[in-house]
């Protein structure tokens, strides 16, 4: 036994009824999320997709970094998305609390200092939705066909609301 023997058994049971064998991994919808790390969101049922049929990038805020960009390009270029959808939602840690505020939180359960890290706090989510919304639709990398929509996702009633 190890510390990952409940999540080790847990995958044994998932592996009999396993039916993405032999899948070529492009998004079967043509659709792509960046959303937030939040245990809350679960991004495919939210939509009602299934495995297979979108790529999901999670990060802190659902924030379109250069690494989810890298990710969108790739998906829109050589696995089939053809709508991206960028989320955040209510309740989010990273809208709640200040930079300086998630630093020291961070340094104090790390005992050690956190105040040289960037942790992407968000002042304004509406207003970073729909920068983020833009950084994609101007990407030269990601063609005008792509349809790019900002959402703000409810985590007590489910609910998404298009932002832009």
């Amino acid at each position: 036994m190890n510390d990952f023997s409940d999540l080790l058994a847990a995958n044994q049971t998932y592996t009999q009824s396993f039916d993405l064998a032999g899948f070529d991994g492009v998004a079967r919808a043509g659709v792509a999320m960046v959303t937030c790390m939040d245990s809350r969101i679960d991004p495919l049922r939210m939509i009602g997709l299934h495995p297979g049929d979108a790529k999901i990038l999670r990060n802190p805020g659902g924030r379109v970094t250069d690494q989810a960009l890298v990710a969108l390009v790739l998906g829109v270029n050589l696995l089939n998305v053809d709508r991206v959808l960028v989320v955040e939602h209510t309740r989010c840690a990273m809208a709640s609390s200040t930079e300086a505020d998630l630093r020291q939180k961070v340094g104090n359960a790390a005992n050690v200092d956190a105040s040289w890290m960037t942790l992407g706090a968000i002042d304004d989510q509406r207003a970073t939705i729909i920068n983020d919304v833009q950084r994609v639709r101007t990407h030269p990398l990601i063609r005008d066909s792509v349809l790019v929509g900002g959402f703000l996702y409810d985590v007590d009633s489910g609910k998404l609301e298009q932002v832009v």
